[in-house]
């Protein structure tokens, strides 16, 4: 057996990287492991990137009380990881008369949750903020505390902080089986070898049902993949100002247009519930469903301002609430189970769990502490994690100096995100390396554009193989299978 560690968390994904960033505050040996080649490769690479203000989850369920909590903590949490956020609100859309009752019933369920700063909108005032709105718009919830976010640079910032404060991450680390004395879980079995530990968590998402059934709780419980499909538009063919939901369905939030971080459109996403979680294909009555869903909100939409087109699947789980009365069956779980020892057991972590995912690390702290199980705090903590440059928001004085600093600042690799050759080279030689493509696409915008990377992808894959110090043959776009290159076009001597 390999190296013991005090925790292992199992999945990578922003839940895994929150909590280990959260637990490396204290005086434990933690390892995360991740069975993709990095990060942020499952649900949280496949989502609408909302920060949601806590108005839709049923009252005092833990979905309810982790969305606002976790809410309320990402403004410093933006500032210490420095990751991209935009508070900017978001609207429940209603057109027609007969849909404006559902906003007030998301009013009074948003109070009894806690969402400060909600307020109902006339039709007159939603035209006025959206310019592109639907014109028969009666109304609308504006929730104040809504926004958006990058899933993608907040995962892998907590997993960077983490590593600062001492994590061990490994990717390409598959969890296959644990390894128990009596009641009490001491190891596990990976890809990688067996590894020893006192505690493992359970972060692993759309599997999170097959490790809390390897411990041998819950043998019920099932996640079941909830397919979202979603249309991506080009920033410069139409501007959407704000974070527009429809009003929601027994399916769930519904069909939503929006803004991002990076100024591009998305619409999305439908809900399908299917049986295959890794099938993330895109269906043509899926997209036909999206895109009727966001013209009732958006009619001036073209499909020609397409760009990009992605699917991702939810965790959707049939976990019951902590609160019986409640009769619902689709809450969170968080837990430390009594059936088997130095295990957490985390489920069912489907939407609102991009948003609550700092509240959930805490609470897996607070589950720890409850346990007597959790050691003093280090007593130097960094929890600060300093961002790279970003050539394209820097002011043409700043881009001079980093560029003389560095003149690898000054070659441009993707025209269409303005992502610059140091920018990459950054990023392969950072905390948490990008070793793939997507890898750098992950981290630096770069061929997400209007080309989407039929420019940058051949010098992409020639600084891979030059940073890494590998042929070019063996440079993938996710990992091992996924190679660009499979011959060279001619010998060459030298």
């Amino acid at each position: 057996m390999q190296k013991e560690f005090d925790v292992i968390i199992i999945g990578g994904g922003v839940v895994g990287t929150m909590v280990a960033r959260w637990l490396s505050r204290y005086q434990w040996d933690v390892l995360l492991i991740e069975k993709q080649a990095d990060v942020a490769m499952g649900t949280t690479a496949a989502n609408t990137a909302i920060v949601h203000a806590g108005y839709d989850p049923v009252p005092g369920s833990l979905k309810a009380k982790m969305n606002v909590l976790g809410n309320k903590m990402f403004d410093q949490l933006a500032g210490e990881l420095n990751f991209a956020f935009d508070r900017r609100g978001d609207y429940v859309v209603a057109v027609g008369d007969d849909e404006l009752p559902a906003l007030e019933v998301l009013m009074e369920q948003g109070k009894k949750n806690g969402v400060p700063g909600m307020i109902l909108l006339p039709g007159a005032e939603v035209r006025r903020r959206e310019k592109n709105i639907n014109p028969n718009v009666s109304g609308a919830l504006w929730a104040s505390t809504g926004g958006v976010c990058d899933p993608f640079q907040i995962t892998v910032a907590a997993a960077e902080n983490a590593i600062m404060n001492g994590v061990t991450v490994m990717v390409e680390t598959e969890f296959q089986d644990f390894i128990f004395d009596g009641k009490r879980i001491v190891g596990m079995k990976t890809n990688r070898g067996d590894f020893k530990c006192k505690w493992a968590i359970n972060c692993a998402g759309l599997y999170s049902d097959v490790v809390m059934h390897k411990a041998g709780i819950r043998p019920d419980f099932k996640i079941k993949p909830r397919r979202g499909e979603y249309f991506v538009l080009d920033r410069a063919e139409i501007t959407i100002d704000n974070v527009i939901f429809p009003t929601p369905s027994d399916k769930g939030k519904g069909i939503m247009v929006t803004t991002t971080v990076h100024g591009n459109t998305i619409i999305g996403p439908n809900a399908v519930v299917h049986e295959d979680k890794e099938d993330k294909s895109v269906t043509t009555e899926g997209m036909d469903e999206i895109w009727e869903g966001a013209m009732k909100l958006v009619p001036g939409l073209k499909k020609s301002h397409v760009i990009a087109t992605f699917a991702g699947n939810r965790a959707y789980g049939n976990g019951p609430s902590r609160d019986p009365s409640l009769n619902y069956n689709h809450d969170f779980i968080i837990e430390i189970p009594e059936e088997v020892q130095g295990f957490v057991n985390l489920g069912g972590i489907e939407s609102p769990g991009l948003v609550s995912s700092p509240a959930i690390a805490l609470e897996v702290v607070e589950l720890l502490k409850d346990a007597k199980a959790l050691p003093p705090e280090k007593r130097e903590w960094e929890p600060v994690r300093m961002a790279r440059p970003r050539f394209r928001d820097l002011s043409n004085q700043d881009r001079q100096l980093l560029v003389e600093r560095d003149p690898a600042y000054g070659r441009v690799i993707c025209r269409c995100e303005n992502v610059t050759e140091g920018e990459i080279l950054a990023e392969i030689h950072a905390p948490l390396p990008a070793r793939t493509y997507d890898a750098i696409k992950r981290r630096t915008w770069c061929g997400t554009g209007r080309c989407q990377a039929g420019f940058d992808t051949p010098r992409v894959v020639q600084l891979l193989a030059q940073e890494l110090g590998v042929s070019p043959l063996e440079i993938t776009k996710k990992g091992p299978g996924s190679e660009f290159l499979f011959r060279t076009t001619k010998d060459v001597e030298g």
